[in-house]
């Protein structure tokens, strides 16, 4: 077997690319360099190479890619009963796998060391950023300045939103796409915190000029939560001076923040003018369907694959504007799950997060809101809704309307017509029934209602809905 998987590796790591979506450069770096140990009972060892060490097999765990080599192994072998196991090297001796190892080492090894003088994150990379409409546009756009950094219609990029939305993932996936491409770059993340420490410190020992000649030698800065910089005149002076040298250079500077330049009331205008230079983008809050693939990318991640969707639903309907807490919340159940010995329940989800979703705070679910979401989630504008049209898509978001009404509120039908535009009773009563009959005779319709429900409320829903 292990004869087999030598000679065909590159096959192999080809099958990566064009059945599992792995592209070339992360097949290269992560994947090509690993070494046989061992083989016993069909389970194949693999060790990463040694100077990766721990850093290496956490990563490759965490992206999934030992799922998508194991995936490839099977089907190359046709066989589902072969296992793999990636680890460190451990008194192993070390052996080969391709003849090109050597000089893919050597990539990867410029890669890692590019990644630690960067001061990044292996997690921050585009991979495994989950995009939804709250981000697109800012997830577009950082995937243009990775591509070509520097130009002046990007130049600086800055990026601004609500903490916890993702904008340091973003702008370090920036960083880790050029590095990617190109490992000898000079690339710098920095917080602004870290910023203004390494002046105080110059300042101190009397090193300025060897500040001033580290960040002059950057090709692409980028400086995270900038608002700090507020208050405190020296770092302003002399981020604004690194700032003309690198632009005036056509270096890319790429800056975070909580708010638009527009705000900065307190900073420095000369710095103020020059964040508007190029492109502020914001990052809104993630929607449902966003909350939703972000969780459910964690908990594969985290070996949760079979876990409850209403548990996910659960945490995405009552956790909304933050990802950061939204995936924190999968942690503290899992660990709350562990630390008891037991399974993950619905029960056992709300009693981990009881002290991050008040219980005290129900939603009034009213026909309005009702026809905002089914709205939303349908992609039907609310006068068309409102409206007399009868195409199917709006008649059919129209007695959706109706039918969560009925079902989740105390109105009248009389008064659930007037809501959806002065509907007589009749046309209520069918619209409920129509859409009664259809959730019995098509499943996917009827997980649809369910998900529109738990984005009212979960905790609404009546018992004719389980």
């Amino acid at each position: 077997m292990k004869e087999r998987i030598l000679e065909n590796w590159d096959q192999i790591l080809k099958a990566l690319e064009t059945d599992y979506g792995v592209s070339q450069i992360i097949a290269d770096t992560w994947i090509r360099n690993l070494s046989i140990y061992n083989i016993q009972n069909k389970k194949i060892y693999f060790y990463v190479d040694e100077r990766l060490g721990e850093h290496g097999v956490d990563y490759i765990h965490s992206k999934g890619y030992d799922v998508y080599l194991l995936s490839a192994l099977r089907e190359f072998f046709g066989d589902s009963e072969i296992d793999i196991v990636i680890d460190q090297k451990v008194n192993y001796e070390k052996e080969e796998v391709s003849s090109h190892s050597t000089e893919s080492h050597n990539a990867s090894q410029a890669y890692y060391d590019a990644i630690q003088r960067s001061n990044l994150n292996s997690k921050y990379t585009f991979d495994n950023f989950i995009v939804g409409d709250g981000n697109k546009h800012a997830h577009a756009t950082c995937i243009a300045v990775a591509d070509e950094p520097g130009q002046d219609n990007f130049n600086p990029l800055f990026l601004y939103g609500k903490s916890g939305l993702g904008k340091t993932h973003l702008i370090q996936s920036i960083a880790h796409y050029i590095l990617q491409h190109d490992p000898s770059k000079n690339v710098l993340y920095v917080p602004s915190e870290t910023f203004t420490n390494e002046i105080i410190g110059a300042i101190q020992k009397n090193k300025t000029e060897e500040f001033r000649q580290k960040y002059r030698k950057i090709d692409v800065l980028i400086i995270d939560d900038i608002q700090e910089i507020i208050g405190k005149d020296r770092t302003q002076t002399e981020f604004f001076s690194t700032f003309n040298f690198l632009y005036e250079a056509k270096k890319q500077i790429i800056i975070s923040s909580d708010r638009p330049p527009r705000e900065f009331k307190e900073l420095d205008e000369r710095l103020r003018s020059r964040f508007d230079w190029g492109v502020p983008i914001d990052i809104h809050e993630p929607d449902y369907e966003t909350r939703m693939a972000i969780l459910k990318n964690k908990a594969d991640l985290m070996g949760l694959m079979n876990i409850d969707e209403h548990i996910l639903q659960f945490i995405a309907t009552n956790i909304v504007s933050n990802v950061r807490e939204l995936e924190g919340a999968l942690n503290k159940i899992n660990i709350y799950a562990k630390l008891s010995n037991q399974n993950i329940t619905e029960d056992l989800a709300k009693e981990a997060l009881k002290d991050m979703i008040s219980n005290e705070t129900e939603v009034s679910i009213t026909p309005e809101v009702i026809i905002n979401v089914v709205s939303e989630h349908t992609e039907i504008s609310v006068a068309d809704i409102m409206s007399t049209k009868r195409s199917k898509d709006i008649a059919t978001a129209r007695q959706l309307v109706m039918y969560l009404c009925r079902n989740l509120t105390d109105k009248s039908l009389q008064a659930i017509g007037e809501a959806v535009g002065g509907k007589d009773h009749a046309t209520v009563c069918n619209g409920i029934k129509r859409i009664d009959d259809r959730m019995k005779e098509d499943p996917e319709f009827n997980q649809t209602v369910h998900v529109i429900i738990n984005k009212l409320n979960p905790d609404s829903m009546k018992k004719n809905f389980q």
